[in-house]
């Protein structure tokens, strides 16, 4: 659903981090967040709790004038392996 999604607007942490590798718009109710990379390299911003906050981000996401967001480095799918990697060279000290 995120991936076909104009934009998805959330209280949760988690799914800013999917937003932001699939290069969706996110409008994230909150005024932190434990993911910080996804408002300032992803496609995640921070709006408060105010409830008269969300229409003016959805006037920028419907004008086109969200940002485009990136990847965070090292975001690639490979974490796995360079743990691994890591782990491997410790064994061989």
């Amino acid at each position: 659903m995120v991936e076909r999604a104009k934009a998805v607007v959330t209280d949760s942490g988690g799914i800013t981090e999917e937003t932001t590798v699939m290069g969706v718009p996110c409008i994230t109710l909150r005024d932190n967040t434990e993911r910080p990379e996804t408002c300032t390299v992803g496609t995640n911003e921070l709006i408060g709790t105010e409830p008269k906050a969300i229409k003016p981000a959805l006037d920028k996401l419907f004008a086109g004038e969200w940002k485009k967001g990136a990847i965070p480095e090292l975001w690639d799918g490979h974490t796995a392996e360079r743990i691994v990697k890591i782990l491997a060279d410790l064994g061989d000290k």
